[in-house]
């Protein structure tokens, strides 16, 4: 942590390398979350890069009593809205699986292929669930199971509210309890 607001000084300051040691250290977090929030592989590479152009130039605006990884998520989740809003038309490819390394893993062996075909149709529904979602219910569900972020940090990043977070999360439960229970997948249970 002490590292990182380092860093981040250095960057304010102009200093291109740690800007670069920031990049190294959330690549992959944003990425995820371009991912989850955008659904396809390319789109979330070339946002996870236009994420960080924007933090390149918004250095200056940021507040160092603020958690930089907050900060930065909050440009991806808004970034990423941005781009769903734009879309006229949300294409699913089921042909294309998730990428491997972003699976979650069944056990700690190499997992059986019938498992991997299982696991694969899976992220593909929780994918497709996902992007039944309109951008800012997706995007608290993926801050929230995916990030681990408590409401606080979701309302921060997300400017706007705690209870404002709390109703997303809810009704973004009922809304992917509804549209699982019409795909036939079994019982969804809303946490």
């Amino acid at each position: 942590m002490v590292e990182e607001q380092t860093w981040v000084g250095l960057a304010r300051a102009g200093d291109k390398e740690a800007f670069s040691k920031l990049v190294e250290a959330y690549q992959t977090p944003v990425y995820n979350l371009t991912y989850r929030m955008l659904g396809n592989a390319e789109e979330a590479e070339e946002a996870a890069q236009e994420v960080f152009l924007r933090a390149y130039t918004r250095l200056a605006s940021f507040d160092p009593g603020f958690k930089f990884s907050t900060w930065l998520l909050s440009i991806a989740s808004h970034h990423c809205i941005d781009v769903i809003r734009k879309r006229r038309l949300v294409w699913l490819s089921l042909d294309d699986p998730m990428p491997t390394e972003y699976s979650l893993q069944l056990s700690s062996n190499v997992p059986s292929p019938e498992a991997s075909v299982v696991q694969s149709e899976m992220q593909t529904q929780v994918q497709t669930l996902l992007d039944s979602l309109e951008p800012d219910y997706r995007a608290a569900v993926v801050l929230r199971y995916w990030y681990d972020l408590s409401y606080e940090e979701i309302a921060e990043t997300m400017r706007t509210t705690v209870s404002a977070v709390k109703s997303r999360l809810f009704r973004a439960r009922k809304m992917l309890a509804s549209a699982a229970h019409g795909m036939g997948v079994g019982p969804v249970v809303a946490a």
